[in-house]
C-alpha cells in the first residue's frame, strides 16, 4: 500500500470537514450544471485514447459526465463520488441509455478497490477537491495497474476558475484544507505524483464555458446549480450576496469572448497524464526528460528547486489566516506570510548570483550585511500580504528559476569563483544554487512549521 492505515483514519476534525464537503457537493443540481461542460469532457477523454474493454475508474464522477462518455466508448466503467444524490442521477442516465456502469459512493482518499484493479484511473475536476491530496495521489496510484494510466484535469491557480475561487474566498471562511487549485500547479503535482509513477506529462489546456445567456445570468446559474457557489451565497447576508454577485458578474464579463449577449469564457486547467510504474520503488521527478543537450545534473537540481517551492506552498496553503499572520519566532518577528513572500521574491537574485559565478566572475559586493538590509526593507514593504497572490508569486518565480537552472551546462555548474557570502572562498555555481535557491525554501519551511505547529 502507498499510504498507511494511520493516515487513512480521519480525525474528528477531518471527519467534520468531509461532512461539510459532502453537504456542499450535494447542494444545487450538478446534473444540470455538468451538461454545459460535456463537450470539452469528450475532448479530454478522446485524448486519452481509451480502448474498448479497458477497466476504467472515474474518481469524483459527479452525475456521471465523464463515466458515461467512457462507457459509450466501450470501456468497463466504475464511477465514484461522495455525493449520493448525483450518483442516483448517473445511474438513471446509464439505465436510459442501456449502459452497464457501476456507480458507487466512495472517498477518493480511501478507495474500496484492490491494488491494480483498473487499467485507467481518471478524475475530471473531481479528486482535486478532496482535503488530503497526498492520500488521493496514493490511492489513485494504488488502484491503477502497473503500466496503467492516471489522468486528471485540474483547475490552475492562474486560470479563470482559479480567479473565481479567489473572489469567492474573500467572502467566506477558509475551509481548513489545502487550496484545491494546487492540483493545477505543475510543481505541486510533480511532488504529489512521485511514488509509483514512471512518467508524468503535464499540459496546460483551456476548458470552454459556453452558455446561451449573459455573464450575469451565468453567475445566477452557478448560484442555483453549483454546490460550492450555492453554499457561498447562502452564507452571506443580502448585502454580501449583492457584492459577491456583482464581482463575479464583472469577472465573467471581463473574460467573455462573446459579443451577442451570450457567454464564452476559457478556463485554464492542467491536464495530468501519469503512467504507473511496473516497480513501486520507481519515482517520477519531473514532467520533462533531459534532452541530449541538457545537463542531467541541472535538470535534477531544477526539479529539486521546484520541489522545495511546492512543498512550502502545499504546507502554507492549508494554514489558517491566524497562522498566516503569526510571527515566525520570538527573534524573527516577521509574519509567516511575509517570509513566504520573501522566499518567492529572492529567487531571481539567487539565480543571478549563480549565473555570475558560472561565468567565472567573482561575487564580492554581496555581503550578509547587505542581505540583512534587503530583508529588512522587504519586511517593511510587505508586512501584510495576500496569501493567494503570494503563492502565485512563489509558483511563478520558482518555475522561472527552475527553467533558468535547466539551461546550465555541467561545465557551468562546476565553474568556481570567489563568493562573498561564503567568505570569499571559490565556490561552484552548483554550490551557490544548492545553498541558496534550493536550501532557502526548505530552511524557512522548517521555521514556519515550528511556528505553526508549536
Amino acid at each position: 500500500m502507498l499510504s498507511t492505515t494511520t493516515e487513512r483514519q480521519p480525525t474528528d476534525e477531518v471527519a467534520e470537514l468531509k461532512g461539510r464537503l459532502k453537504a456542499t457537493w450535494m447542494t444545487g443540481d450538478y446534473d444540470v450544471f455538468s451538461r454545459y461542460m460535456e463537450e470539452d469532457a469528450r475532448t479530454f477523454f478522446a485524448r486519452l485514447d481509451v480502448k474498448p474493454g479497458t477497466r476504467l475508474l472515474d474518481v469524483g464522477c459527479g452525475a456521471g459526465q465523464l463515466a458515461l462518455i467512457a462507457a459509450r466508448s466501450g470501456a468497463s466503467v466504475t464511477g465514484t463520488d461522495i455525493a449520493t444524490n448525483w450518483l442516483e442521477k448517473a445511474r438513471a442516465r446509464a439505465k436510459v441509455e442501456g449502459l452497464q456502469v457501476t456507480f458507487e459512493e466512495a472517498d477518493a482518499e480511501s478507495l474500496p478497490y484492490r491494488d491494480g484493479q483498473f487499467d485507467v484511473v481518471v478524475s475530471l475536476i473531481g479528486a482535486m477537491f478532496a482535503p488530503r491530496p497526498a492520500l488521493v495521489a496514493a490511492e489513485m496510484t494504488r488502484v491503477c495497474r502497473p503500466g496503467g494510466m492516471i489522468a486528471m484535469a485540474n483547475w490552475t491557480p492562474e486560470g479563470f476558475v482559479g480567479q473565481m475561487f479567489k473572489a469567492i474566498a474573500k467572502y467566506i471562511a477558509p475551509s481548513g484544507m489545502p487550496a484545491p487549485v494546487l492540483w493545477g500547479d505543475p510543481a505541486v503535482v510533480r511532488e504529489r505524483l512521485r511514488e509509483g509513477i514512471a512518467d508524468l506529462k503535464l499540459t496546460r489546456r483551456q476548458y470552454r464555458f459556453v452558455y446561451p445567456f449573459s455573464p450575469g445570468e451565468v453567475v445566477e446559474f452557478f448560484r442555483i446549480h453549483y454546490g460550492p457557489m450555492s453554499r457561498a451565497f447562502a452564507s452571506l447576508d443580502a448585502a454580501g450576496q449583492a457584492k459577491l454577485r456583482n464581482e463575479l458578474a464583472a469577472l465573467w464579463s471581463s473574460h467573455n469572448k462573446a459579443t451577442d449577449g451570450t457567454t464564452n469564457v476559457d478556463g485554464e486547467y492542467l491536464e495530468v497524464i501519469a503512467l504507473r510504474s511496473s516497480n513501486r520503488a520507481t519515482s517520477n521527478g519531473a514532467d520533462r526528460q533531459a534532452s541530449e543537450h541538457e545537463s542531467i545534473r541541472a535538470t535534477s537540481l531544477a526539479d529539486r528547486i521546484e520541489q522545495g517551492a511546492a512543498t512550502l506552498a502545499g504546507f502554507v496553503a492549508g494554514i489558517s489566516d491566524e497562522n498566516w499572520h503569526r510571527p515566525v519566532s520570538s527573534t524573527d518577528r516577521r509574519l509567516v506570510g511575509t517570509v513566504v513572500h520573501h522566499v518567492a521574491s529572492v529567487y531571481p537574485v539567487e539565480i543571478q548570483l549563480a549565473q555570475i559565478i558560472a561565468t567565472g566572475k567573482p561575487v564580492t559586493e554581496v555581503t550578509w550585511e547587505a542581505v540583512a538590509e534587503m530583508n529588512a526593507k522587504h519586511a517593511g514593504e510587505h508586512s501584510t500580504v495576500d496569501k493567494f497572490e503570494t503563492l502565485e508569486l512563489l509558483r511563478g518565480n520558482s518555475r522561472a528559476a527552475a527553467d533558468a537552472v535547466r539551461a546550465f551546462t555541467d561545465e557551468q555548474l562546476d565553474r568556481a569563483a570567489p563568493f562573498s557570502l561564503s567568505f570569499g572562498a571559490p565556490m561552484t555555481a552548483q554550490f551557490v544554487l544548492e545553498d541558496h535557491a534550493l536550501r532557502h525554501s526548505w530552511h524557512h519551511l522548517a521555521r514556519i512549521r515550528a511556528a505553526v505547529q508549536g
